[in-house]
């Protein structure tokens, strides 16, 4: 527990100034914690077969070009280049024909490539987009996701008695669920309409915020799916206590695609 608060600690004291910066200092942070990220989905890949350097490179390099892409976006949409859609596709397939060898590198691996570089990079392109937008909404997400896992971890560990999803994560409880759904609505809501916009309608934001804590905890259950499907407790250790990048930012992932839903609506 004492390493676990430690980390904790140390990666808040890193992670709140750069948020409160913002600008390209948060831009490369961002694009950093995706290259991360990637890392750690190649890597669990990698617990069943080898994936090979130069694969590992041009992925790399892909997904820093999907989040570098929206950084001068003052619309605060999400648009696909499809130049850069084109060169995931084909950096990723034509090794397939290149290296001619399924049991170096397959087209199973090439899909695994290019789902993984897609979905982490539009994900973390669209922190860049959100921050750039305004701070506040940084901050609702990020209260809607702690405040749900806070809660139904508390809620779970003190009354929970049916398990959610068992097979995928034995601890997780419908009570817990439900206990951290009602309490990160009630503070992401009162946050938003006490900070962000008084006069949105009380049915849409409630209704939104109730949506992305559930879509926050399933995000967490696919992510714990993918790690035991690979026979892995954690994606990394990078953090003490806690696990790797895509073991803290499984939900806040799914909660900030789903916000992309509403953003305009709001």
């Amino acid at each position: 527990m004492k390493v676990r608060l430690i980390s904790a600690i140390v990666a808040l004291a890193i992670f709140i100034p750069i948020l409160l910066t913002g600008g390209w200092i948060f831009d490369i942070a961002v694009c950093i914690l995706a290259v991360l990220a990637l890392k750690e989905f190649i890597d669990i890949k990698e617990t069943k077969k080898k994936i090979p350097d130069f694969m590992k490179f041009v992925s790399y390099l892909l997904i820093v070009l999907i989040v570098l892409f929206n950084l001068s976006n003052n619309e605060n949409v999400f648009a696909v280049d499809y130049k850069v859609v084109s060169a995931l596709i084909l950096g990723c397939l034509l090794p397939v024909i290149v290296y001619h060898d399924r049991k170096f590198y397959s087209i199973n691996d090439a899909f695994y490539l290019i789902g993984g570089i897609f979905f982490l990079g539009t994900s973390f392109s669209l922190f860049t987009l959100l921050r750039n937008a305004g701070l506040t909404f940084v901050i609702y997400l990020l209260l809607i996701t702690i405040i749900t896992d806070t809660y139904a971890y508390i809620t779970g560990m003190l009354i929970g008695r049916h398990k959610l999803l068992p097979e995928v994560s034995p601890k997780k409880t419908w009570e817990g669920s439900i206990g951290g759904t009602v309490m990160g609505t009630l503070v992401g809501v009162c946050y938003y309409v006490t900070v962000i916009d008084p006069s949105v309608s009380m049915v849409g934001i409630i209704l939104t915020t109730v949506f992305l804590s559930i879509l926050g905890q399933f995000g967490d259950l696919v992510f714990s799916s993918i790690k035991r499907y690979f026979g892995k407790k954690d994606f990394s250790q990078i953090m003490p206590g806690h696990g790797g990048i895509l073991d803290r930012l499984d939900s806040i992932i799914f909660v900030v695609l789903g916000f992309m839903f509403f953003m305009n609506l709001l």
